[in-house]
């Protein structure tokens, strides 16, 4: 298949679904994968042709003190190009693995398009992480390029590896890092280089991209995607997204996680729209409403604390030309829900998907909402809920996806260098998720929780997701994390660490009120029979790790311990039973 060929199909697809946008019931009954051939390469394929001659912007980069930065789809092309050939004059070359360990400032979109024209396999990489982290990933993930600004290029010196470094904007570096990383290749010096058109040599199912996942409950593992199972398997998250062409598109996502590209490179970018970025040292939920105000963002995904935090600071006034809101990251709660469409008007649509996949579940533009629900497989998705006894579907179970008579083309081909782990996740013609949801009998899924946080209670299945969007209905309640505490007599009882809304006292009256309003807003067997106000514990992406809170419950019960800064039931008479 020609290039001509794949760029064809592939915007077909687009297009069909961009036809029925508003129609998800036909959507999801019409849709087909594209043919695109054995050699599609995004950058080349869509982005190069999207772009060509196109002057409207592409990407635009707001700061605090009132700057921006923007670059049009034209632009980037040509400088990806530069880019490009200036990796090639350095050495690298297809099939290499480069660290990509960059904020939100316009090289590292640059250096995302560039790598992917040459085949170079880009490991995104967060700039929260230390030298601990960093050493793992260099090893486990082979890699032999590290692109990364000053300040966080000095991490390295206490990483070891074969890899050699380039450094972002050393221009502005102190004199300091310019002498500790006086052996780094200057980025800078790109700008001198040819913009002559790069060759597509890459294969469709080369590796293109490679992640770490989130690791809530182990050693976090590598996921790596092709050429196709991420860049064209997006079209699943453009159609969660109902993003159009000429929007403005804004995520409140990190680099360095799986959700980064989701949302401000793929999905936009697959219909010319423009990635709208606001950085901010601190997160300010005024300044990113007003942002969202000022910048005309008609599309915007953000996780559910950033929500919740919206709520808190009664930001009840709609940014003017919003279209589209959705969440994904964790589960999205009713209370959530309810409260942004009585102040905005909008219907925050959720979305579910792993880093292993795009997006897989989720409520699009038309459909009837069910509150609490992530949505409906969407188009090109074939998700079932599987018994993890009998292996039997059921309406009840673990997320899984059919490898079977196709495999999915938005699924990972498998996880860099661990056959086994593969295996694993893909036992007996499935892909599992570790994911349990229920189906309705309109075949709309409701998430339950991971397999490992579901826990018994007096025999009774306790969902940690179910009790925590019950406590967030309680104004002293920013955040709950769930979790099975050890007991002789029920087996487990439900616990609740709690994050306090602003201004509210960590003391008796606060847990009192709380452990109350479990009583009444819970059957009895999920009723919070302990609390504790607590700082979560979270990966660097924002995901709760419950692991390590179930570890603590498990350690004090093997001890024969109570904690003691834990509010339980009996410490409040009139409230056990």
């Amino acid at each position: 298949m020609s290039h001509t060929d794949a760029t064809a199909a592939f915007l077909a697809a687009r297009d069909q679904l961009l036809e029925l946008a508003g129609a998800p019931d036909r959507a999801r009954a019409e849709f087909r994968w594209p043919d695109v051939g054995a050699h599609f390469n995004w950058a080349h394929d869509v982005f190069d042709v999207l772009a060509d001659g196109n002057d409207s912007p592409a990407l635009r980069i707001s700061e605090e003190d009132g700057s921006e930065l923007s670059r049009t789809f034209a632009q980037l092309k040509r400088r990806s190009d530069q880019v490009a050939n200036w990796m090639l004059r350095i050495g690298a070359r297809r099939g290499d693995v480069a660290m990509l360990m960059l904020g939100n400032r316009v090289e590292l979109w640059e250096i995302m398009l560039a790598a992917m024209k040459i085949g170079v396999v880009l490991l995104p990489t967060s700039v929260v992480l230390g030298p601990h982290e960093l050493e793992d990933r260099v090893s486990r993930g082979t890699v032999r390029w590290v692109f990364a600004a000053a300040e966080d290029a000095m991490k390295f010196a206490a990483v070891p590896g074969d890899y050699r470094g380039v450094g972002v904007g050393f221009d502005a570096a102190t004199a300091d890092e310019r002498a500790a990383l006086f052996d780094w290749v200057r980025y800078e010096e790109s700008s001198a280089a040819s913009v002559a058109p790069i060759a597509k040599t890459t294969a469709s199912e080369d590796p293109a991209l490679l992640y770490f996942t989130s690791g809530t409950t182990s050693l976090p593992k590598i996921v790596v995607h092709s050429h196709t199972s991420y860049p064209l398997g997006h079209l699943t998250t453009l159609s969660w997204l109902g993003v159009r062409p000429g929007d403005t598109h804004l995520v409140i996502s990190a680099p360095g996680w799986a959700k980064h590209a989701w949302s401000s490179f793929f999905g936009p970018w697959h219909v010319g729209a423009t990635i709208f970025v606001a950085n901010y040292a601190r997160f300010d939920a005024e300044f990113l409403v007003s942002e969202l105000d000022r910048a005309g963002v008609s599309t915007f995904c953000a996780p559910p604390t950033v929500w919740r935090m919206l709520i808190q600071h009664r930001l009840d006034r709609k940014p003017h030309a919003l279209r589209e809101i959705v969440s994904a990251g964790e589960p999205l709660n009713p209370e959530v829900i309810a409260r942004i469409h009585e102040w905005w008007g909008l219907e925050l649509r959720d979305g579910y998907g792993q880093t292993e996949t795009t997006a897989l579940i989720g409520n699009m533009p038309g459909d009837p909402l069910v509150p609490g629900a992530m949505g409906r497989p969407l188009p090109g998705v074939d998700a079932v809920l599987i018994d993890p006894v009998s292996g039997a579907e059921v309406d009840e179970g673990e997320i899984c996806l059919r490898l079977a008579p196709e495999r999915p083309v938005n699924l990972m081909p498998g996880y860099y260098g661990d056959p086994a782990a593969t295996a694993r996740a893909t036992e007996g013609e499935l892909f599992h998720t570790g994911d349990v949801a229920q189906r309705d009998a309109h075949g709309v899924l409701t998430f339950v929780g991971r397999t490992d946080d579901i826990f018994k209670s007096s025999d009774f299945k306790v969902s940690p997701f179910e009790v925590e969007s019950a406590l967030l209905e309680h104004a002293f309640v920013a955040e709950a994390a769930v979790v099975a505490a050890p007991d002789d007599t029920r087996l487990n009882v439900t616990k609740a660490y709690v994050a306090l809304a602003a201004g509210t006292a960590a003391d008796a009256d606060a847990a009192r009120a709380i452990l109350a309003h479990a009583r009444t807003a819970l059957p009895p067997y999920m009723r919070v029979r302990r609390v504790e106000f607590f700082e979560l514990p979270k990966t660097t992406s924002g995901k709760i790790r419950r692991v390590e809170l179930r570890q603590r419950e498990e350690a004090a019960h093997a001890a024969g311990e109570r904690i003691a800064s834990e509010w339980r039931e009996e410490d409040f008479p009139g409230l056990k039973g």
